[in-house]
């Protein structure tokens, strides 16, 4: 048995040149399965442990690690990621690495909620995260930084509440596992109509619909049975400055929003949810820390997540991605050409082909 091998199941073959960078320093040696049943077998055979991309991780797959004493570790990308789409083959400058859940599904703690619940935080980690907030919202960046930064988006009469409520991918995990009460966008909006009936209601599609890489694209004249508009094609952060507050079933966008002082509304069980910064429509009571702003930036962007330089590819802090994020896209232009070595350029381009033939696997 070798303990330092490492299984990795759910990684898109255009992907594994980055996924190397950020665990081959940590797990050794590294075999990428074709699916979750090879890297069981596989591990059965030669030891180590078993690294899954967790939105694909399958029914029953952690339960069938355990039966063969595999230690299942999931991976996700972070929340400071690229100039760019993940589904459209942009890199990420960011990883999670959890060993113990994953911070999107509530059903079980994840490494996120035990830092976020043990607290500690010591003054300077909290002056640094103060500092990282502070350069995130005046750079005006998110998770994937797309879209325009329009000047006058929001069309709301005066004196009208203004709420923007985002869309999320249809078969999103952290909506399967986090909010199956309302479970779709046009509930969700439905709901945020009947909550406050007089409010001008933005609808901003989730990135990725709007791209038509992932599914989850609604009818406007559906939404608009429910909203007064549709943000289409504009960032994140140039619609903050023109709303009043967000409500949301899990997206980051949520988290996107405390980090600039807006109210948050949830009625789901995303991982800022629970500590007393937003406005919950459901419970979880193994969240009973009341947290500062500052506390959940630390754990979320500072403690939680692996970086690496999208220039050099080597591991760095929170601080160095945010400002290559902010350097007029020059870390999406470097993860999608300038980091890659040449082979794994070739490698992409022929994949792409293949998926343009073929659609995705």
């Amino acid at each position: 048995m070798n303990p330092s091998r490492t299984e990795i199941v759910g990684i898109k073959p255009w992907k594994r040149w980055q996924i190397d960078r950020f665990l081959r320093e940590p797990y050794g040696k590294l075999h990428y399965a074709a699916s979750p049943a090879e890297a069981l077998r596989n591990h059965a055979r030669n030891g180590g442990r078993i690294v899954i991309w967790a939105a694909r991780e399958p029914d029953g797959f952690a339960q069938a690690a355990a039966r063969q004493q595999a230690p299942l570790v999931r991976i996700e990308d972070g929340f400071l990621r690229s100039v760019g789409l993940g589904s459209t083959h942009v890199g990420g400058a960011s990883l999670v690495v959890d060993a113990e859940g994953i911070y999107f599904d509530p059903r079980t703690p994840s490494t996120l909620e035990r830092l976020l619940q043990a607290g500690g935080f010591s003054e300077a980690l909290l002056q640094r995260a103060a500092g990282l907030r502070r350069f995130l919202v005046e750079h005006g960046l998110t998770k994937y930084n797309v879209g325009a930064q329009g000047q006058s988006i929001v069309h709301s009469p005066p004196g009208r509440r203004r709420l923007l409520v985002p869309g999320q991918v249809k078969n999103d995990a952290s909506i399967r596992y986090g909010a199956p009460e309302v479970g779709s966008n046009l509930e969700l909006l439905r709901r945020v109509r009947l909550a406050e009936p007089d409010a001008w209601i933005v609808y901003k599609p989730h990135p990725d619909t709007e791209a038509g890489t992932r599914p989850g694209r609604v009818l406007d004249a559906e939404v608009l049975r429910h909203a007064d508009q549709i943000a289409r094609g504009v960032s994140a952060s140039a619609l903050f400055p023109q709303i009043d507050a967000v409500h949301t079933m899990t997206s980051l966008l949520g988290f996107e929003a405390l980090l600039r002082g807006i109210p948050v509304t949830t009625w789901g069980l995303p991982f800022y949810a629970g500590w007393g910064l937003t406005q919950d429509h459901l419970e979880l009571p193994r969240r009973s820390r009341r947290l500062s702003l500052d506390e959940l930036v630390a754990g979320t962007l500072i403690l939680y997540p692996r970086y690496t330089d999208p220039v050099t590819g080597k591991a760095c802090e929170a601080e160095q991605v945010a400002e290559q994020l902010a350097s007029h896209g020059t870390a999406g232009a470097a993860v999608r050409h300038g980091a890659a070595p040449r082979i794994a350029r070739l490698c992409l381009g022929l994949y792409r082909s293949w998926m343009s033939a073929h659609g995705s696997p």
